[in-house]
């Protein structure tokens, strides 16, 4: 199988998976994020402990590729710091930007995430997949 379709799979496979797309207890940090070119809203939720992200969800509609990059970003950071996950963030993103193009480097820093990786050939698309991370961007950034 071809590695793009691997991606696409992966993708839709995260889209109808529900295991981050929930409410969670006791949220520290609440932050919406929306696109309104699109019409993708969502909520990000995270439960941050002594730095440390716990649990995250989402909750919100948008099309499969914004679901899909909640949902990888969300097993992306649970358990992180949350400088590891501002971290992972800059990286995904500089992805996204082409800033960062060494698939080696990307895959170890992101995981499954990288099924992203040609979304930055889809202009229309790239607000879709970046606003999870944008959103997980701007609530972390609260607090410093």
């Amino acid at each position: 199988m071809e590695l793009g379709s691997l991606y696409t799979e992966l993708i839709l496979e995260h889209n109808r998976d529900t295991r981050n797309k929930k409410v969670i207890e006791d949220p520290t940090h609440v932050e919406r994020g929306v696109n309104p070119s699109c019409g993708d809203d969502i909520k990000l939720q995270l439960h941050v402990e002594d730095g440390i992200i716990e649990d995250a969800a989402y909750t919100g509609t948008g099309c499969a590729i914004s679901q899909a990059s909640a949902s990888m970003m969300i097993d992306l950071i649970k358990g992180l710091s949350v400088e590891e996950a501002l971290e992972k963030t800059e990286v995904f993103l500089g992805m996204i930007t082409r800033k960062i193009d060494d698939i080696d480097y990307l895959e170890d820093e992101l995981d499954e995430a990288t099924a992203f990786y040609n979304i930055k050939n889809m202009p229309a698309r790239v607000k879709c997949a970046v606003l999870s991370w944008h959103t997980l961007k701007e609530v972390l950034n609260k607090d410093k």
